[in-house]
């Protein structure tokens, strides 16, 4: 993932740098397993632990010559170790595949707990800012079109509980990927006793896999990713709503605006949302790596390589671009112009046609079938669209025209954009009791 769009700790944890760290960590803990099982000499221990990591550049300078990274690192690892001969019990029974399946899981633990993390505060931020704004009126939209009045904050508590359940998904695909494996060329610990794996993923944060064909199945890897999507897909809903609560004929939503900022090159007057669309272009990138991850689970026979390449690009700029997503999201939330004199206003453009359906229930209750009560504020609905006379107006000139007087008190119940927001108790209730 590119710079602009990596925050410094997600950033470090998918570093060459802490890459190798990390395989440093994993190759210490095999060897000390061994060293106490007396396979190994005790004395390579003491060299090996004290031996840096070797540096990004030292091997990939080795990697030039040997096209192996696992091979380039050791080598590189071992021209730190003083002396080097205690490096020749390194790796000792292992396979590359132990050593690089077992330190992304130990990746992908630390990257998920940052984005946890962010995903908690963003839950935060929208329980919070639905419960504000639990009576702020505003029209409820189908197809783009103004359907019944709604209150904002009903809308925002979507967005809350779809992101809670976004961020328990990440936290069950965690467990999911927090796997590893030191069972040697093809899985079959024909070189490594089963009990330096079940000693050494504890003292790492991980679990054995349950079994491993040289390498972990990419199920779990695939559920990690997929999840990503979904939280990602989420942070996309609510910019989304925030684009379209902006567009100047609506002016109900704004993206904050600092001092200084600017919109436009050549038009001094613009405020873009350009946090909500850089959201939602992101998001499509956190998808498309769904698919290509989830085509490693098939492999040849025992292993092959296939889903190597797509990890190293697919694993990092999901977890990067997500991350970052949840920072922008939170901010956007957080900062937030809600006008609510403008939400109301526009519950009004439509001249009352947004109060239809209640109508129509008041009509049915009055005695009326259901199709003839259609019919009649179907007809008054349409004469509304059509000349702009309000639509209580358009009812009670619909209803002479079939001989029928409507209920004055009926009216006034059906066109009470009030009633909506007592009916939303219960969902705030539970809003309130998000975490």
């Amino acid at each position: 993932m590119i710079d602009r769009y990596t925050l410094p700790e997600m950033g470090r944890i998918w570093s060459e740098a802490h890459k190798y760290e990390l395989w440093c960590q994993v190759e210490t803990l095999v060897l000390e397993a061994h060293a106490r099982a007396g396979t190994v000499p005790a004395d390579a221990v003491g060299p090996v632990r004290a031996a840096p990591p070797p540096t990004p550049e030292a091997v990939a300078e080795v990697e030039a010559v040997t096209e192996h990274d696992v091979i380039a690192f050791l080598t590189a690892w071992a021209d730190n170790t003083e002396p080097r001969s205690a490096a020749a019990f390194v790796h000792y029974g292992m396979t590359s595949s132990d050593l690089l399946d077992t330190a992304l899981a130990m990746q992908l633990a630390e990257a998920t707990d940052l984005l946890l993390a962010k995903a908690d505060r963003l839950v935060a931020v929208l329980r919070d800012h639905g419960l504000e704004h639990r009576e702020t009126l505003r029209s409820g939209r189908t197809h783009g079109i103004h359907a019944e009045p709604d209150v904002w904050g009903h809308r925002v508590a979507d967005f809350a509980f779809a992101a809670a359940r976004s961020r328990d998904r990440i936290r069950r695909a965690r467990e999911a990927v927090a796997v590893g494996t030191l069972s040697g060329p093809v899985g079959s610990y024909s070189n490594i006793d089963p009990a330096i794996e079940a000693e050494v993923m504890p003292a790492l944060g991980l679990r054995a896999a349950d079994v491993a064909t040289q390498v972990v199945i990419r199920d779990g890897i695939a559920e990690w990713v997929s999840a990503l999507a979904i939280l990602a897909t989420v942070c996309e809903a609510i910019a989304l709503e925030v684009r379209h609560g902006q567009r100047t004929e609506l002016r109900e939503l704004a993206e904050p605006f600092r001092t200084g900022q600017k919109g436009s090159s050549a038009m001094p007057h613009k405020k873009n949302p350009i946090r909500s669309e850089r959201i939602c272009g992101l998001a499509r990138v956190v998808r498309s790596h769904v698919t290509p991850v989830t085509e490693g689970i098939p492999l040849w026979h025992e292993r092959d390589i296939s889903h190597s390449s797509v990890e190293r690009i697919a694993l990092p700029d999901a977890a990067i671009a997500t991350d970052y997503m949840l920072h922008l999201t939170i901010g956007l939330v957080e900062g937030l112009v809600v006008d609510a004199a403008r939400m109301r206003a526009n519950m009004n453009i439509t001249h009352g046609l947004l109060y239809s359906s209640s109508v129509l229930l008041e009509l049915v209750s009055s005695g009326l079938s259901r199709e003839d009560a259609y019919a009649l504020v179907q007809a008054a609905a349409m004469e509304t669209w059509d000349t702009q006379t309000p639509f209580r107006d358009s009812l009670i000139a619909q209803g002479k025209k079939k001989g029928m007087v409507l209920d004055e008190l009926a009216l006034d119940r059906a066109f009470r954009a009030e009633n909506y927001v007592a009916r939303l108790g219960h969902v705030f209730d539970r809003l309130a009791s998000l975490s």
